[in-house]
């Protein structure tokens, strides 16, 4: 951890891939929200939860990184995990465009943060 009035270490080309694997993620469940919203439906009450922990999970994820937490590795362990079942939630309507790239994004984010999790930051 650096000392007060030092600078942080760089931010490596893997992490700064990675918050932009999580942020894209974040953007698209947000709008994927919208979109099942707007078609209803007893179905889409199990997307929606598994769209709004991977939403919350990767802006969250982002931030930490961002902040070179300490925390940020388990944080990206965590964030594999809510993107693995939003993609695995994603593919219940394999008919529905927007809930695939949804889960492409989500498939994504899960590997850089998987990639992400040994690494100290």
């Amino acid at each position: 951890m650096a000392q007060p009035g030092t600078t942080m270490p760089a931010m490596t080309k893997q992490m700064q891939e990675c918050i932009e694997a999580c942020m894209n993620c974040h953007s698209i469940c947000e709008e994927t929200m919208s979109s099942c919203m707007q078609q209803g439906g007893q179905a889409q009450m199990q997307i929606m939860r598994a769209l709004m922990d991977c939403s919350e999970t990767t802006r969250m994820c982002a931030d930490m990184m961002m902040r070179r937490s300490p925390m940020s590795g388990e944080m990206c362990a965590m964030c594999a995990k809510a993107c693995d079942m939003c993609a695995e939630a994603c593919m219940a309507m394999p008919d529905d465009p927007q809930l695939m790239r949804c889960a492409q994004a989500c498939r994504r984010c899960a590997e850089m943060c998987r990639a992400m999790a040994g690494v100290r930051m």
